[in-house]
């Protein structure tokens, strides 16, 4: 379980969690919806121990992780986590398998004479075969999406979280990773968090849904609840409606879509 309450976090003057309330149950998809900046990839981050909440808690399994102090314990307690990235972050210059390998090193005692075939069922996993000697530049948008998926597993985490999976995939594409994230949800029974503004994506993964706004939750739900809300900000969104209560000028759009490429760098 996952039991964030009263989660706050600054930028500078910038004030981007004002206080997140949010349990994960154990087994469940857990997916956040809500505009660009309203801090959906900071509670990820904090979540995984990347940010440090300014206050509030964050308790995983009955640890409160900001009382994490020595980077041994945070290095431990990460061991948990799968992250699937936003734009995947592999290493251009290294190959799918030590890609898929690369978190091994520091996250477990395994052996190197047993890389190879972790990476091979972790693409299994994914749907992927004989790319292992490949680099990413030789690989599509969805397939690279796939291998940093299968890197996301391959230590077999407890949780997994997903930073916008679906985002730069054709439909077809998209629809063959929320297949995949079922189907690990099944085969894995892994506990998931995935921050996405893809609404068909969120109906389909999602076990419930939480909507973001202004750095607090606006309401919880299962898809069936959140389709028929009766919330004007979460239906306004989930419509995709440029009217209704949801005000943002295009010159503070910029803005956020800034600082969330700022922080999104510096991670």
């Amino acid at each position: 379980m996952i039991d964030a309450s009263g989660v706050m976090k600054s930028f500078g003057k910038r004030t981007i969690l004002r206080g997140i309330d949010l349990t994960v149950e154990t087994g469940e998809t857990m997916v956040i919806i809500g505009g660009s900046g309203c801090g959906k990839s900071t509670f990820l981050k904090c979540v995984i121990g990347l940010h440090a909440p300014d206050s509030g808690t964050i308790v995983v399994d009955g640890t409160d992780i900001t009382k994490l102090k020595t980077e041994a314990e945070i290095a431990n307690y990460r061991r948990r986590f799968g992250y699937l990235f936003q734009e995947g972050a592999l290493f251009d210059s290294l190959t799918v398998e030590e890609n898929i390998c690369f978190g091994l090193k520091y996250l477990t005692d395994v052996p190197t004479s047993k890389y190879r075939q972790i990476a091979s069922d972790s693409l299994a996993l994914v749907g992927l075969k004989d790319v292992e000697d490949f680099k990413p530049s030789e690989l599509s948008g969805g397939m690279k999406k796939r291998v940093a998926l299968a890197r996301a597993i391959a230590a077999q985490p407890q949780y997994i979280l997903y930073d916008e999976p679906t985002t730069g995939l054709d439909p077809i594409m998209s629809d063959v990773i929320n297949d995949l994230i079922l189907d690990l949800q099944k085969q894995l029974k892994v506990t998931a968090i995935v921050v996405t503004h893809d609404m068909k994506s969120a109906y389909k993964v999602g076990s419930r849904i939480a909507m973001f706004h202004e750095g607090r939750v606006l309401q919880v739900g299962t898809p069936d609840e959140i389709k028929n809300t009766a919330d004007p900000h979460v239906r306004q969104f989930v419509e995709g409606l440029s009217q209704g209560p949801i005000k943002m000028k295009l010159k503070e759009f910029e803005a956020d879509e800034a600082h969330d490429g700022a922080r999104r760098g510096k991670a």
